[in-house]
């Protein structure tokens, strides 16, 4: 894979770090944190790097607004690890989130394609 020097990376914003998290356990289902951060990344082409902490934050606030719910298995390397999956309030808030993130990127590439024709 391609490495992407620091200055192509990107910081993720939490709401968008919370949509990815949900649609990641939606699609793969039930996976411990250090594996939906790998996922993100890997999807990311490497744009995106997420350290342990941020998305640890951000399963503990799904966690919390009950989107997503945990239990302790054992990893790919049998270790214990708590997994994390999405509830059915999260699959209505990624609805709703994924909608919306497709109506705001629409008018910042409207916004973006005008800035250019000026």
């Amino acid at each position: 894979m391609e490495q992407i020097p620091d200055s192509k990376r990107s910081e993720v914003l939490q709401g968008t770090l919370d949509l990815m998290v949900l649609k990641t356990l939606d699609a793969l289902g039930p996976l411990h944190g250090y594996g939906i951060a790998r996922r993100i990344e890997q999807i990311s082409h490497g744009v995106l790097e997420l350290n342990e902490g941020t998305v640890y934050t951000a399963l503990l606030r799904l966690q919390q607004k009950g989107w997503i719910a945990s239990a302790w298995g054992a990893s790919e390397n049998n270790r214990r690890a708590k997994f994390y999956s999405i509830t059915r309030s999260g699959r209505k808030q990624l609805a709703a989130e994924a909608e919306n993130w497709e109506r705001v990127s629409t008018v910042i590439g409207r916004l973006l394609r005008l800035a250019s024709q000026a």
